[in-house]
């Protein structure tokens, strides 16, 4: 446990490292680019940033990001790459996610001491736990509200991402839920269009689950995209509550963190936390910042769900990233309040990567959304859904996939065609 606010980050500098080290710390605490009156040694030992260590990581041969500097006297030939702990005390920041974002990452990126700059690791004390309402629901009140149990949450999105109308929507829901999917949500490209109205669109999808939720007893859950401007989203929440619906999605970089927080206050339902745009914080080996620090500040405004990317998927993220950021999201935070969400695995998921995700893994606790790898299954949809639940159920028995495939036509044609 940490009782101070604990950032980890790799740097890259010409600057000798504590000098560059000591730039991070004034620049997001105290200091400035010159002393200034008022910034005395007691306030210094109260407020401002310690560097906590450095670890010296080696030379590289070319800067890595235009536009460092170094001074003329003590610069390095080559840039210096390093790992820099940073602490705060919790007072600079309070409870405030805002205020904590631009602690541990505001004009750090700009300064030109750095050809490089990546926030690894973010440790946060108990305190830090009231910042955030936390997630509602997570693992478990998932789990309950779509009363699936000792296997993974199967889901899909609804594809085309846009163009289809509300009945066309409602139309492709109403074969996957039949064929035995357990949850359905919009591409994070549709929102409120004139082709496919929120309210419709919602309603058409809602009749569909209330209908099969009569024949089955369990109702899928449908994560509806409400992200917009803050009247909009409380508008199309309260529909939500008033249809009986048990989740909302959110494309958390678009929406904000007080969007996030906002909608978190009011929302009776799961929140499904959508990274669309993610790779422009963690693409650049050398510039922004790792999952594991990014998924904090989410589960803290409230998320219930997080998305992870997947296992052989369409991006460029490698399977060894996807698995520990799933991990990272069913790690609890603080000691009283653990803020453990779903992790969701997308992007390029068929019945292909479902015995690896839970071998890997080594549990279920996740939803496994899988768009193209259902809906363009050769033999239709409702078997895309059976084949994701049939490599599911090989992986828990222990059984080879393909050998299970032999006896499951629909799994069988899914390992061919997806492989």
């Amino acid at each position: 446990m940490v009782e101070r606010i604990v950032a980890t980050y790799r740097i890259e500098t010409r600057y000798p490292v504590q000098q560059a080290a000591a730039a991070m710390a004034g620049e997001q605490s105290s200091g400035t680019f010159r002393p200034v009156p008022g910034e005395t040694p007691e306030l210094l030992a109260r407020f401002g940033a310690r560097v906590e260590d450095i670890e010296l990581l080696g030379e590289v041969a070319q800067p890595s990001l235009p536009g460092a500097r170094a001074p003329r006297d003590t610069a390095s030939p080559r840039p210096v790459q390093a790992r820099v702990r940073l602490s705060w005390n919790f007072e600079n920041v309070g409870a405030n996610l805002p205020i904590l974002w631009s602690t541990v990452l505001g004009n750090l990126f700009e300064l030109h001491h750095f050809s490089g700059l990546k926030l690894e690791t973010l440790e946060l004390p108990d305190a830090m736990a009231p910042a955030g309402r936390g997630p509602a629901f997570g693992v478990e009140g998932t789990r309950a509200l779509t009363g699936v149990y000792g296997r993974p949450i199967i889901g899909t999105i609804i594809k085309p991402s846009v163009g289809l109308t509300p009945e066309q929507s409602a139309e492709l829901a109403d074969r996957m839920i039949g064929a035995g999917l357990d949850f359905i949500k919009d591409d994070e490209l549709m929102g409120d269009p004139p082709h496919s109205p929120f309210a419709e669109r919602y309603a058409r999808v809602m009749d569909v689950i209330d209908r099969h939720a009569d024949r089955t007893g369990r109702r899928a859950m449908y994560a509806a995209n409400l992200s917009g401007d803050l009247d909009a989203m409380r508008r199309q929440l309260d529909l939500i509550h008033a249809r009986g619906g048990s989740c909302a999605m959110l494309v958390l970089n678009a929406v904000g963190l007080v969007g996030v927080a906002e909608i978190r206050k009011h929302a009776a339902v799961a929140l499904h936390g959508h990274r669309a745009g993610w790779g422009l914080y963690d693409r650049a080996p050398q510039l922004g910042l790792s999952y594991r620090a990014y998924q904090k500040f989410w589960r803290l405004a409230g998320v219930d769900h997080l998305h992870v990317n997947g296992l052989g998927n369409k991006f460029c993220e490698s399977d060894e990233s996807v698995m520990a950021s799933a991990r990272e999201c069913l790690t609890p935070m603080f000691q009283d309040k653990p803020c453990t969400v779903m992790p969701v695995f997308s992007s390029g998921q068929s019945a292909v990567q479902a015995g690896e995700t839970f071998r890997q893994l080594g549990g279920d606790d996740i939803i496994f959304c899988a768009g193209g790898g259902i809906i363009a299954h050769p033999d239709g949809a409702e078997a895309g859904v059976r084949s994701i639940h049939e490599a599911f159920e090989a992986a828990r028995s222990g059984i080879d996939a393909a050998t299970y495939a032999q006896d499951h036509p629909a799994l069988k044609r899914a390992l061919e065609s997806f492989a």
